[in-house]
């Protein structure tokens, strides 16, 4: 297989709810069926932002992405970025991302994103399996988003955590700030999602899209205006939250890309998606001993916090 290489293609009408595995060998038949598994257990294989399972249906629309991890270490280099380090052993890591920070490199990236950082934290000693540009990393977070992210040094915590996530054990549990306030105290939101039709950089919900599964719980309202929720992902697809919350009505603030628009009475309009990735719970894929990460709320989502809570007590 060519070391290095990443491969996407878009799943044809034809290819509607056929598996993953058999939708990447029909447009890849260069590539041995065994040589496909091994992608599929490496966690090579994702939709979105999460790796899949072999098994996978895929809809039509969907953009299947694979790499062929490169034997040598990552050619990103280390740079000196501080970190907040929640946990750390010799398998893997765990840190609460900076709203603003970049998780890995790319197109218009610097030298500034959570991999730099880690590569120069751990030595160097991040898993190769992601991939060169993307060494360790088994899950993302949005630039704008902070909170628990984790990401594997050995290859036994990159197959094990790629697993997890495929199969959805993690409970992955976020705060958010947004705008008005839900009628009822709790709800799920179950609606599939996928790219817009027409504004190909946004996600939306669509019929024929990917299943999706948010549920929320209404932590504090003020007044009518806004609203801070706890919410538990159930999947993880691009952008859901936020995409989810925006089609019930209620927009992450500083979420202009679906939908948020400064009002009025907020004197200092939210300075990002106001989006925190507050829990992540799972069992050590080397252990075995259960992890309970979770990280407080970051100082420009306290701050707007106090200020409604000032402005609209009770």
């Amino acid at each position: 297989m060519p070391e290095g290489k990443e491969f996407t293609f878009e799943v044809p009408e034809a290819f509607d709810l056929v598996r993953a595995d058999k939708a990447v060998h029909h447009h890849y038949p260069d590539f041995t069926r065994s040589q496909i598994q091994r992608l599929f257990e490496a966690g090579l294989v994702w939709l979105d932002d999460e790796a899949i399972l072999k098994n996978r249906k895929v809809r039509v629309g969907n953009s299947v992405t694979f790499r062929i991890p490169e034997e040598q270490p990552s050619d990103v280099e280390p740079v000196a970025i501080p970190l907040d380090v929640i946990y750390e052993d010799e398998h893997l890591i765990a840190v609460n991302k900076a709203p603003g920070m970049v998780v890995h490199p790319g197109i218009g990236t610097g030298r500034d994103t959570l991999v730099h950082a880690l590569l120069h934290h751990c030595r160097n000693s991040l898993s190769a399996l992601g991939g060169a540009e993307r060494p360790g990393i088994v899950h993302r977070l949005d630039k704008e988003t902070s909170g628990v992210i984790v990401a594997a040094k050995s290859d036994d915590a990159f197959f094990g955590l790629s697993r997890m996530f495929a199969e959805r054990s993690l409970k992955k549990e976020y705060m958010a700030l947004v705008c008005g306030v839900p009628n009822l105290l709790s709800g799920s939101i179950q609606k599939p999602l996928g790219r817009h039709p027409v504004k190909g950089k946004k996600m939306a919900v669509v019929d024929k899209g990917r299943s999706a599964r948010t549920d929320w719980v209404r932590i504090e309202a003020f007044e009518r205006h806004f609203a801070l929720l706890r919410l538990r992902l159930h999947t993880g697809r691009t952008h859901q939250i936020r995409v989810h919350l925006a089609n019930s009505g209620h927009p992450v603030l500083g979420d202009r890309l679906y939908g948020y628009k400064p009002k009025p009475l907020e004197s200092n309009p939210a300075p990002r998606v106001m989006l925190h990735a507050e829990r992540l719970e799972f069992i050590h894929p080397v252990t075995g001993g259960l992890l309970v990460l979770e990280v407080a709320l970051p100082d420009d989502f306290s701050l707007l916090l106090t200020e409604f809570r000032q402005k609209f007590p009770g």
